[in-house]
């Protein structure tokens, strides 16, 4: 499969970039044909200037400044997500992505009375992430990133697109060896990782 793997964490050094090369590492071992972007260390603009707003629902017109991107979203037979979740959702860089990339024309088309899915050739979306909250806390709060995930960005995809959820929980209070364990379980997953 072709991947598209975004990556949102600003230190080099973090356990997030590390899940972020045991997926890749994995995914490649499995003969996928990756394509890294990692948001901080490319230097993404996550915000949209008032130029963009204005085209924001053009088609066309709204791809001017993110060429590559639209064109990484275009080539992707799946997506998989790296990042850990702050205040119950996405990094706002992650946010910014969306808001700047998956645009009319690129992610969706506004047909009458619906939106209508343009990445249809994306089959797989995995998000890999980590939570300082409990799972009864997250479960409490109606776990706002995965709703996202699941009823939003996935319906912009193929019809059977399959969602993955790898994640820690009390990420802050974890000892090493349970870091390492998940770690382990993330490569081993996308070892196998098929449509």
């Amino acid at each position: 499969m072709h991947v598209l793997l975004i990556a949102c964490h600003p230190r080099a050094d973090s356990y997030s970039a590390a899940l972020r090369d045991a997926a890749r590492a994995a995914l490649e071992g499995a003969g996928h044909v990756v394509r890294l972007r990692d948001l901080h260390a490319d230097g993404f603009v996550p915000v949209m200037s008032a130029a963009e707003h204005r085209v924001t629902n053009t088609p066309g017109a709204n791809e001017a400044w993110i060429a590559r991107e639209a064109a990484d979203l275009r080539w992707a037979e799946a997506l998989v997500l790296v990042y850990p979740t702050w205040w119950y959702g996405m990094p706002a860089m992650l946010k910014g992505w969306f808001d700047r990339v998956w645009l009319p024309g690129v992610a969706f088309r506004i047909g009458p009375g619906a939106i209508e899915p343009l990445l249809v050739k994306i089959r797989r979306i995995a998000v890999v992430t980590t939570y300082g909250s409990p799972l009864w806390l997250l479960w409490y709060i109606g776990w706002p990133d995965y709703r996202v995930m699941r009823r939003g960005l996935r319906r912009l995809c193929a019809r059977d697109c399959r969602l993955d959820w790898l994640y820690m929980t009390r990420m802050d209070q974890r000892p090493r060896p349970d870091l390492d364990r998940f770690l382990g379980h993330v490569g081993r997953f996308f070892a196998g990782w098929r449509t």
